[in-house]
Protein backbone atom coordinates (compact mmCIF):
# COMPACT_ATOMS: atom_id res chain seq x y z
CA UNK A 1 0.00 0.00 0.00
CA UNK A 2 1.09 3.77 -0.68
CA UNK A 3 1.94 5.62 2.52
CA UNK A 4 -1.07 8.45 2.73
CA UNK A 5 -3.49 6.60 0.66
CA UNK A 6 -6.50 4.44 1.55
CA UNK A 7 -8.24 1.45 0.04
CA UNK A 8 -11.25 -0.03 -1.66
CA UNK A 9 -11.51 -3.13 -1.48
CA UNK A 10 -13.28 -5.49 -4.19
CA UNK A 11 -14.00 -9.40 -2.72
CA UNK A 12 -15.29 -12.03 -4.12
CA UNK A 13 -15.61 -10.77 -7.69
CA UNK A 14 -16.63 -14.00 -9.89
CA UNK A 15 -16.70 -14.90 -13.38
CA UNK A 16 -16.46 -17.75 -15.37
CA UNK A 17 -13.74 -18.44 -17.53
CA UNK A 18 -11.99 -20.80 -20.22
CA UNK A 19 -8.24 -20.13 -18.59
CA UNK A 20 -5.43 -23.09 -18.50
CA UNK A 21 -3.06 -25.08 -19.59
CA UNK A 22 -5.25 -28.23 -19.79
CA UNK A 23 -7.52 -28.71 -22.96
CA UNK A 24 -10.85 -29.71 -20.49
CA UNK A 25 -10.39 -26.09 -18.92
CA UNK A 26 -10.69 -24.61 -22.04
CA UNK A 27 -13.59 -26.45 -23.12
CA UNK A 28 -15.71 -26.90 -19.89
CA UNK A 29 -14.40 -23.65 -18.15
CA UNK A 30 -14.63 -22.86 -14.66
CA UNK A 31 -15.15 -20.26 -12.00
CA UNK A 32 -12.53 -17.76 -11.41
CA UNK A 33 -12.93 -15.56 -8.08
CA UNK A 34 -10.79 -12.71 -7.88
CA UNK A 35 -10.64 -9.42 -4.93
CA UNK A 36 -9.14 -6.60 -5.84
CA UNK A 37 -7.76 -3.61 -2.94
CA UNK A 38 -7.13 -0.52 -5.30
CA UNK A 39 -4.87 2.08 -3.48
CA UNK A 40 -6.50 5.68 -3.49
CA UNK A 41 -6.49 8.98 -2.41
CA UNK A 42 -9.97 9.66 -1.16
CA UNK A 43 -9.64 12.89 0.21
CA UNK A 44 -11.22 14.77 -2.07
CA UNK A 45 -13.44 11.99 -3.06
CA UNK A 46 -14.90 12.51 1.01
CA UNK A 47 -14.34 16.64 0.89
CA UNK A 48 -16.39 17.19 -1.98
CA UNK A 49 -18.40 14.04 -1.85
CA UNK A 50 -17.49 13.36 -5.50
CA UNK A 51 -17.63 10.20 -7.54
CA UNK A 52 -15.63 12.02 -10.15
CA UNK A 53 -12.58 12.67 -7.71
CA UNK A 54 -11.91 8.62 -6.62
CA UNK A 55 -12.30 4.99 -8.13
CA UNK A 56 -15.73 4.04 -9.13
CA UNK A 57 -15.20 0.60 -7.86
CA UNK A 58 -18.60 -0.51 -9.47
CA UNK A 59 -17.25 0.22 -13.28
CA UNK A 60 -13.49 -1.05 -12.39
CA UNK A 61 -15.86 -4.57 -11.11
CA UNK A 62 -17.74 -5.19 -14.42
CA UNK A 63 -14.26 -4.67 -16.34
CA UNK A 64 -12.64 -6.82 -14.38
CA UNK A 65 -15.68 -9.58 -14.72
CA UNK A 66 -14.93 -9.34 -18.19
CA UNK A 67 -11.62 -10.05 -18.54
CA UNK A 68 -12.36 -12.93 -16.61
CA UNK A 69 -14.91 -14.10 -19.01
CA UNK A 70 -12.46 -12.81 -21.72
CA UNK A 71 -9.83 -14.05 -23.98
CA UNK A 72 -8.52 -17.68 -21.87
CA UNK A 73 -4.49 -17.53 -20.95
CA UNK A 74 -3.00 -20.20 -19.60
CA UNK A 75 -1.72 -19.34 -16.32
CA UNK A 76 -3.41 -17.17 -13.72
CA UNK A 77 -0.54 -15.88 -13.48
CA UNK A 78 -0.97 -13.76 -16.35
CA UNK A 79 -4.45 -12.65 -15.59
CA UNK A 80 -4.05 -11.39 -12.37
CA UNK A 81 -1.67 -9.11 -14.84
CA UNK A 82 -4.40 -8.71 -17.25
CA UNK A 83 -6.09 -7.48 -13.68
CA UNK A 84 -3.76 -4.99 -12.29
CA UNK A 85 -3.28 -3.57 -15.53
CA UNK A 86 -7.38 -3.00 -15.59
CA UNK A 87 -7.30 -1.45 -12.32
CA UNK A 88 -4.14 0.97 -13.09
CA UNK A 89 -5.83 1.98 -16.32
CA UNK A 90 -8.20 4.16 -13.98
CA UNK A 91 -6.06 7.82 -12.90
CA UNK A 92 -7.50 7.18 -9.55
CA UNK A 93 -5.74 4.15 -8.67
CA UNK A 94 -2.14 4.64 -7.49
CA UNK A 95 -1.54 0.83 -6.85
CA UNK A 96 -3.38 -2.72 -6.49
CA UNK A 97 -3.24 -6.00 -5.29
CA UNK A 98 -4.56 -8.83 -7.37
CA UNK A 99 -6.05 -12.50 -5.82
CA UNK A 100 -7.21 -14.81 -8.63
CA UNK A 101 -8.42 -17.61 -7.15
CA UNK A 102 -9.17 -21.04 -9.09
CA UNK A 103 -11.14 -23.08 -6.56
CA UNK A 104 -11.61 -26.03 -9.23
CA UNK A 105 -8.01 -26.70 -10.41
CA UNK A 106 -7.02 -29.23 -11.75
CA UNK A 107 -5.58 -30.75 -8.68
CA UNK A 108 -5.04 -34.77 -7.70
CA UNK A 109 -5.38 -34.15 -3.81
CA UNK A 110 -7.99 -32.37 -1.89
CA UNK A 111 -8.02 -29.03 -1.21
CA UNK A 112 -9.75 -25.85 -0.52
CA UNK A 113 -8.11 -23.32 -3.01
CA UNK A 114 -5.22 -21.95 -5.01
CA UNK A 115 -4.79 -18.39 -5.29
CA UNK A 116 -1.59 -16.12 -7.07
CA UNK A 117 -1.58 -13.03 -5.30
CA UNK A 118 0.47 -9.95 -7.05
CA UNK A 119 0.81 -6.02 -6.09
CA UNK A 120 1.44 -3.61 -8.90
CA UNK A 121 1.61 -0.04 -8.87
CA UNK A 122 1.98 3.03 -11.01
CA UNK A 123 5.63 3.19 -10.74
CA UNK A 124 6.10 -0.11 -11.69
CA UNK A 125 7.70 -0.80 -15.39
CA UNK A 126 5.39 -2.00 -16.94
CA UNK A 127 6.04 -4.56 -20.12
CA UNK A 128 4.79 -4.56 -23.34
CA UNK A 129 1.12 -6.47 -22.80
CA UNK A 130 0.61 -4.82 -19.50
CA UNK A 131 0.64 -1.57 -21.49
CA UNK A 132 -1.37 -2.52 -24.47
CA UNK A 133 -4.17 -4.06 -21.51
CA UNK A 134 -4.12 -0.46 -20.00
CA UNK A 135 -4.75 1.44 -23.11
CA UNK A 136 -7.91 -1.02 -24.12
Amino acid sequence: MHVGTDRITLNGLRGRGLHGVYPRERVEGQTFVVDAVLDVDTRAAAAGDDLACTADYGSIAEKLVAVIEGEPVNLIETLASRLAAICLADPAVLGVEITVHKPDAPITVPFEDVSVTIRRARTDRVDEHERTEVVR
